[in-house]
This record gives structure tokens, sequence and C-alpha cells, in this order.
């Protein structure tokens, strides 16, 4: 089976919502239809909007940036699975960096999240990754591969074929710094062997793995040239479409 080429586009707290839907049709406008599916994650607020500017192209797609892993209820300011399936998501990041360090989110709760997400037949884009010190201090692969397994390894081998992982080294989002083609590569790697350890080499070579750190232009064909790099996570150039389009269309 044939992996799929994802460039996602996070657009974090940013863009007020008439705002939103400019740079969402711009993206629509400009995008070429091809085998990669782009997909835009925008706040809340603008999920409904978007949903309708994604229709607009079979290869894009809508995701939320976060989910509760509670199917309604008294969950003051959150926003349950079955909201977001309502306005058409079909992804939802979870795990991201700035969820676990400013949110305290662990693998516990984002087991929950994960089965919640899937129960409702969507697919979870699951972020794992370092911090600089663990990078410096060598231990980032094993640190990876215990947030994969804490969140994802309960999970049946069907279930686990629909979830997305992004490799976001946190040492190298929002810093202007980049993990070199070589550094994407080998944590890739590091982290196709571990699903195979698990699921076995068919499921392992199916899973769309992405990096996530300051992917830009003038670097996202030499990261997605490397063997085991099936896309970016895209943050600050996904506000940006004229950026965002050019990292879609370097496969």
């Amino acid at each position: 089976m044939k992996r799929q080429h994802i460039v996602a586009g996070n657009w974090k707290m940013n863009k007020s919502f008439e705002e939103g839907k400019d740079l969402a049709e711009a993206v629509a406008a400009g995008l070429n239809e091809s085998d990669t599916i782009a997909i835009l994650a925008p706040p809340f607020i603008h999920l409904s909007a978007v949903s309708m500017t994604v229709q607009q192209k079979l290869n894009l797609k809508l995701a939320a940036q976060n989910c509760h892993q509670e199917q309604g209820g008294a969950y003051t300011g959150e926003i349950s699975i079955d909201m977001l399936k309502s306005v058409g998501v079909e992804y939802v990041i979870l795990g991201h960096s700035e969820r676990r360090e400013y949110f305290g989110e662990e693998a516990t709760l984002l087991a929950k999240k994960v089965d919640a997400v899937l129960a409702a037949g969507l697919k979870p884009i699951f972020c794992c990754g370092e911090k600089l010190p663990i990078r410096e201090a060598g231990t980032h692969t094993e640190l990876v591969s215990d947030q994969i397994k804490g969140a994802l390894f309960h999970l049946s081998a069907e279930a686990f074929a629909d979830v997305v992982i992004a490799y976001e080294p946190v040492w190298a989002i929002g810093t202007g710094v980049t993990a070199s083609p070589e550094q994407a590569q080998e944590m890739h790697a590091v982290i196709r062997q571990l699903v195979a350890g698990q699921y076995g080499a068919e499921v392992a070579d199916a899973t769309t793995i992405l990096y996530g750190g300051s992917v830009k232009p003038a670097n996202a064909k030499e990261l997605f040239s490397q063997p085991d790099v099936d896309g970016g996570l895209v943050g600050g150039a996904s506000l940006k479409p004229d950026d965002f389009l050019a990292i879609i269309d370097s496969f």
C-alpha cells in the first residue's frame, strides 16, 4: 500500500474570522489537484466556514487542532468529536508539543482522545517529539518511542491504520532552526521501525509520518525527499498562502 503524502497547516491561535476565510480561499484557489492531501487546521471559530471552502478541492481537507475525549457534557470551553464531525472535520491534531507543554497533556489522556477520534471515524494526527535538552542528552529516540507506545500501542492494527504520526523536534518549532534532512530521516526511520515491531512491516510501510519543525518552501523539497518523510505539519508558513502552496508542491 502506497503511503499518503500529506501537508497539514496548523494555524494555531492566529487569524480573525475574516482573515481565516481569506486564507482558506487563497489556498483553495491556488491548490493543484494531486495525490498530496492538503489539510487546513484553523482555530475552532473558523471550522464551519473553512469546511465550505475545502469542498472546492478533492485533495483539500479540514482538521481541528484539538478535541475533548468525552462525547459531551459539562466541560466548559471544550469541543467534542461530534461537534467537529458535524462541521466536516476529518482529522484532529493530538498531542502537539504546545498542548503537552502548556496544558499538561500526556499519554493516558492522549490515548483516550485517540480512541474518541477513531471511534467517530475521524483520523488523528498524533504529534511526538523532544525538547533540546533531551536531544542533547541523546535520549530523544527513547522519549519519542515512549510517547508513541503510551498513546497509540493499545490500538489494534486495523485502528492504527487510520493514524497519522507527526514528528516535531520541539527545538525546531518557531525557532527558525530546522532539523537537517538527515536528522529528520533518522527519527522518521526510528518511528517506522517502532511501528513495524508492534504491527508488522506492512502496517509500518503504510503509515504516514510527517515532519513538523519550521518547514518552509526553502527546505521542504529536501525534507520531503527523505525516504521516510511523508509530508509536513506546517506552522508559521501555513499562514502565508503562497508559502503553504509552495510547500505542498514540493513533492
